[in-house]
């Protein structure tokens, strides 16, 4: 699990620098306001795009890490996808128009039906994703993903060049995900116009639930933007809260790339009926989870640095945005884990009821905090509720497994949080001296971390082995 994770996040990991680095080209090139209207449309499809995806993402792990033969499984979800993205990219081209009138920028509608055109294929591009993790072939899957963040750094760098502006960067987006799917194809291909012999009902029975949590969580984790821009916020100001929620991607990598390999591996565990095992995974899974406040810590003391650095002074209004971001991000990350036991322990109702009251709540809470904070009160918002999720979250966990994450590490979390965030705040580095002062802190932390006792010392011996085992080149791909 260790070693997929690792590929997996290696992999979209790579979004970090890719995507700063196309963030920080085009709000150069694009400014502001242009740059504004690409963020809102790319969000916009994004969440479709999400939500057509996460229909069946954790049900096609499940039922093909099950089967016998993958083919009928992967066939059913192939067709499955295509249908239900071919719907959403035509209803969203016959809306578009409504929506730009909407958000009051007329030309988005012409973006939102040229990236129409990209959502069957990154739903494809999805599909083969999750059949790879559920196959086990881990690395395949971060060599797919791999190939979309380079080429989209790539392909929008050389539209721009051509002069296409926000046309070219939505033109490399659409061709990142053709490469995806490319790679993908060249390991696994399931048939998309052959019948499959899979029932499509037993897909639908799960998946159900897991598509409104969803559908729900992709909803309030861009609602702060639309409500933001739809009270009255400009284009410039779309821009800047864009780019802080840009910053704030980070934890979410780690769930993309952690919750469908614990659900796997949870799956295999259940029905070996190693229960005493899959306990003490979900506690570990959570556990990680609050091993990560400290960097959150640090970014949001860091955010005028990152911010400065990245896209610029003229988007430093989007440091305090940041700063209260991160951590509504992490809290994020505790409801992908802990739903995802929820899931694996066949209560996927339970995810849906607990996503359910978030976006409701949400919008009252930025329509009473925006008029009065700005665009610091939406991200309050979006931050304390992402936080209460969580706790819910971790509360349902117990409540069903008699699994919680522990009280001693969330003790030492916070306390090098605020060491974190004090030694950040304090050391202060002019440009690119922050590449040094980051990695700098994040190994201050894991040595405060241990000097605390957090690490047992069957951990640390194992931690050691498998960078041994990384470190030898004597052994073969197939042993490691």
């Amino acid at each position: 699990m260790l070693d997929g994770t690792l590929w997996i996040l290696l992999a979209e990991g790579l979004i970090l620098p890719t995507g700063l680095v196309s963030a920080a080209f085009l709000t150069r090139r694009l400014g502001a306001a242009d740059y504004g209207l690409f963020t809102l449309a790319t969000v916009i499809v994004a969440w479709i795009q999400w939500s057509v995806t996460s229909l069946f993402a954790r049900t096609t792990v499940k039922f093909v890490s099950e089967a016998e033969d993958w083919r009928p499984v992967g066939s059913a979800v192939i067709r499955l996808y295509f249908v239900a993205s071919c719907a959403a990219a035509l209803l969203l081209a016959a809306l578009a128009t409504p929506v730009a009138a909407l958000l009051g920028e007329a030309v988005l509608a012409t973006y939102l039906r040229l990236l129409a055109l990209d959502i069957p294929l990154f739903a494809l591009a999805f599909a083969h994703r999750h059949i790879l993790i559920g196959l086990g072939n881990f690395r395949q899957r971060a060599l797919a993903t791999a190939g979309r963040w380079v080429s989209r750094l790539l392909l929008i760098v050389l539209f721009i060049e051509l002069g296409f502006s926000v046309t070219g960067a939505i033109l490399g987006q659409i061709g990142a995900s053709l490469i995806e799917l490319a790679v993908s194809r060249y390991y696994v291909r399931p048939s998309l116009f052959t019948r499959s012999t899979f029932p499509a009902l037993r897909l639908w029975s799960y998946a159900l639930p897991l598509f409104l949590f969803a559908l729900s969580m992709r909803l309030f984790d861009k609602l702060d933007l639309f409500v933001l821009k739809a009270t009255g916020g400009s284009a410039e100001l779309a821009g800047i809260y864009g780019a802080a929620q840009n910053l704030a991607l980070a934890p979410g990598l780690f769930a993309l790339s952690f919750s469908p390999l614990l659900l796997s591996n949870l799956g295999h565990m259940l029905r070996a009926g190693q229960i005493d095992e899959a306990r003490a995974l979900a506690r570990n899974a959570m556990r990680v989870v609050l091993l990560l406040l400290p960097l959150a810590g640090m970014s949001a003391a860091a955010a005028p640095e990152l911010v400065a650095a990245i896209f610029g002074r003229a988007f430093l209004p989007a440091a305090p945005i940041l700063a209260i971001l991160i951590f509504g991000a992490l809290a994020a990350v505790m409801i992908s884990v802990a739903t995802t036991i929820l899931t694996a322990t066949s209560k996927p109702g339970w995810a849906a009821m607990l996503a359910a009251p978030l976006v409701p709540a949400a919008i009252i809470g930025h329509l009473l905090l925006i008029p009065r904070l700005g665009a610091e009160g939406a991200s309050l918002v979006t931050t304390v509720l992402a936080t209460l999720g969580a706790l819910a979250a971790v509360w349902a966990v117990y409540h069903h497994w008699s699994v919680a994450p522990p009280g001693l590490t969330l003790a030492r979390s916070i306390l090098v949080a605020a060491l974190a965030y004090a030694v950040t705040l304090l050391w202060s580095v002019p440009g690119l001296q922050l590449l040094l002062k980051l990695p700098v802190i994040c190994a201050l932390t894991f040595a405060a971390f241990a000097a605390l006792g957090e690490f047992s010392a069957v951990e640390i011996n194992a931690l050691r082995a498998a960078l041994r085992r990384r470190a030898s080149p004597a052994q073969s791909s197939h042993e490691i």
